[in-house]
C-alpha cells in the first residue's frame, strides 16, 4: 500500500504534489518522493525517509521545477522499508527519459527478473518491484517507438504489452521526458487510481490522478472518474488527454481492505463512499455481535480510534447500547499496522493510545476494531482496557479473520503472522486475552461494501484465501513467506 499523485498543470506543480502527499500520508510513512518536469525535459527529484513534512525542505522545493510532477508517500511490502535506495520514484535514462510511482505489488518478480537480465539487458539496483515495473515499461516502449516523436498510441501499444508481461496489482504514474503523464491501472483494478480536472484562471485545464479522492476535492479539482481496470491515460505536455483500454481482458476487484482500514473516510473509490461502506460494515457487524454475544456482557461500545469509529457507532445505534471513546489517540504517533516490525508495533500502541480509567472503571466494554492482522495491537489494547479497570472485554473486528497473505500491495505476506491461522474465534480470544470475540462474516463484508454500487467481485483474498488474478499459487505464497524483508 502506498499513496500516489501525478499532476500536469500551467504553472509550478511542487506545493500542490506537496500537498497531495500530506493528504496520503496515512498510505504510507516509510518515505516520499516528488519528481518534477520542465516542458524541457529536464527532471528534478527530491526523495527522503520518513513523513511528507519531515523529508522536503525549502531548498528542495525551490528545485523541484516544472508544470508537469508526480508523488508517493511509502510503506515497504517489497524490499527493505530502512533502504532509502527504494524510496520512490524510479528513473530510467531511455527511452526519452522515464520516472515512475507505483501502488501495488508484483506477483511475477522472479520472472521479470530473470527476463529482464537474460532478454532485455537491463541492470536492477534495488529488490523494489517498483523499479522492475519502470523498466518493463521502459523496455516496451522502446520496442514500440517509430518515427521521429513519440505519440499517444505508441505509449498505449507500450502499456498494452506491459499488461501482457506483468501480473499483481498496479496503479502506476510515469512522467516521459518531453511529452506527458502517462497514468495506467491493472486489468482487475486492484488498487485505486482516480482522474480529476480543474480549470484554471485562464480558462486553461489541469488534471489530476491520484490514489483518493479527498486528494481531488482537496485541491479545487472536479472528479472526472475513475481510472479502468486495464486503462491507459496519457497527458501532454498542452494538457490534452488522451485515453485507451490497453487489457484484453479486465474485470474490476477492488481490494476490500481499503474499504476496511487503508482509505481515508472521507474518500470515494470506486464510486463507492468509504464512509458509508464503515457504517453497513457496523449494521451487519451487529447482528453478528447479538447472535454471539450474551446482552449483558455489554454496558458500553468503544472503538479503537479511529477507523473502526463508523462501525462503532453504527453498532451501538443498532444494539441500543451505549456509545463511548474509552481512548485518546496521540495523533502524532504513524498507524501501528504499518510499521515495520512486531516489536516496533508493540512499543507504539501505548504510545498511540491511552485508556481513560473513567470510562472504563468497573464496566463491561465492547471494543470495535475495523481489523485484526496480526493481533499484536489488539492483545495490547485489550490489557490496556483491563488495566484501566474494565470489567470484562469483548473484542469485535468489522472485518473477517485475516488468515491467508495478502500479496497484492499489503504487508501480511507470511500466514504464521495472523493471529486468526489455523486458530479457532475461542482459540483467538484466548490468544488475545479477551473474554469473546466476534467476527465479521465474509458474505456480511462484501455486502456491506458493495450494496448500493453496480461492482460485482472484490478482492478478500486475505479472508477467503481467493486470488482475484488467478495467478497465485501455493508455491508462490511459500517463497514469499521465506523471502519477505521486514
Amino acid at each position: 500500500m502506498c499513496g500516489i499523485v501525478g499532476m500536469v498543470g500551467q504553472g509550478l506543480v511542487n506545493q500542490d504534489i506537496y500537498d497531495s502527499l500530506l493528504l496520503l500520508q496515512h498510505r504510507g510513512q516509510d518515505s516520499t518522493g516528488i519528481a518534477t518536469a520542465e516542458r524541457s525535459g529536464v527532471f528534478h527529484i527530491a526523495k527522503a525517509k520518513g513523513q511528507v513534512r519531515e523529508g522536503f525542505r525549502t531548498r528542495d522545493m525551490r528545485s523541484l521545477l516544472g508544470e508537469i510532477g508526480l508523488g508517493h508517500v511509502r510503506y515497504a511490502t517489497k524490499g527493505t522499508a530502512s533502504n532509502e535506495e527504494e524510496a520512490q520514484p524510479f528513473y530510467v535514462n531511455a527511452p526519452y527519459g522515464i520516472v515512475l510511482v507505483h501502488n501495488g505489488n508484483l506477483t511475477n518478480t522472479r520472472e521479470l527478473t530473470s527476463e529482464l537480465f537474460h532478454t532485455d539487458r537491463r541492470h536492477l539496483n534495488t529488490s523494489s518491484d517498483t523499479e522492475l515495473l519502470v523498466n518493463v515499461l521502459a523496455n516496451e516502449l522502446q520496442h514500440v517507438i517509430s518515427g521521429p516523436e513519440l505519440d499517444a498510441d505508441q505509449v498505449f501499444q507500450s502499456v498494452i504489452r506491459v499488461h501482457e508481461r506483468v501480473e499483481g496489482s498496479y496503479a502506476a504514474i510515469a512522467l516521459i521526458a518531453g511529452y506527458g503523464l502517462l497514468a495506467f491501472r491493472d486489468p482487475f483494478g486492484i488498487r485505486p487510481l482516480i482522474l480529476g480536472r480543474r480549470v484554471d484562471a485562464n480558462g486553461t485545464e489541469e488534471w489530476i490522478v491520484a490514489s483518493e479522492s479527498l486528494v481531488l476535492e482537496n485541491g479545487g479539482f472536479q472528479v472526472v472518474r475513475d481510472v479502468h481496470p486495464g486503462e491507459a491515460i496519457f497527458i501532454d505536455l498542452e494538457g490534452r488527454l488522451q485515453s485507451r483500454q490497453c487489457a484484453a481482458e479486465t474485470r474490476l476487484a477492488p481490494c476490500s481492505f481499503e474499504y476496511v482500514y487503508l482509505a481515508r473516510p472521507d474518500s470515494i473509490m470506486n464510486g463507492i463512499s468509504v464512509y458509508e461502506a464503515r457504517l453497513r460494515m457496523g449494521e451487519r457487524l451487529a447482528d453478528t455481535i447479538a447472535k454471539h454475544t450474551p446482552r449483558e456482557a455489554i454496558d458500553v461500545v468503544m472503538p479503537i480510534p479511529d477507523s473502526a469509529r463508523p462501525a462503532a457507532m453504527q453498532v451501538a445505534r443498532k444494539l441500543g447500547i451505549e456509545y463511548r471513546e474509552g481512548f485518546y489517540k496521540n495523533r502524532y504517533v504513524g498507524r501501528t499496522f504499518i510499521m515495520p516490525g512486531q516489536a516496533v508495533r508493540k512499543k507504539s500502541v501505548r504510545q498511540k493510545l491511552n485508556a481513560m480509567s473513567s470510562e472504563f472503571q468497573g464496566k463491561n466494554v465492547l471494543l470495535i476494531d475495523d481489523s485484526i492482522v496480526r493481533g499484536t495491537t489488539s492483545k495490547e489494547i485489550i490489557q490496556m482496557a483491563r488495566d484501566a479497570g474494565a470489567k470484562s472485554v469483548t473484542f469485535a473486528s468489522a472485518a473477517p479473520p485475516v488468515r491467508y497473505p495478502h500479496v497484492y500491495g499489503i504487508n501480511m505476506p507470511s500466514r504464521h503472522e495472523l493471529v486468526a491461522h489455523g486458530r479457532t474465534i475461542p482459540e483467538i480470544a484466548d490468544e488475545l486475552g479477551a473474554d469473546y470475540m466476534v467476527y465479521q462474516e465474509v458474505e456480511d463484508l462484501k455486502a456491506a461494501i458493495l450494496e448500493g454500487s453496480d461492482i460485482d467481485d472484490l478482492d478478500m483474498s486475505c479472508f477467503d484465501g481467493r486470488y482475484v488474478t488467478g495467478t497465485v499459487s501455493e508455491e508462490y505464497l511459500r517463497w514469499v513467506e521465506g523471502s519477505q524483508v521486514s
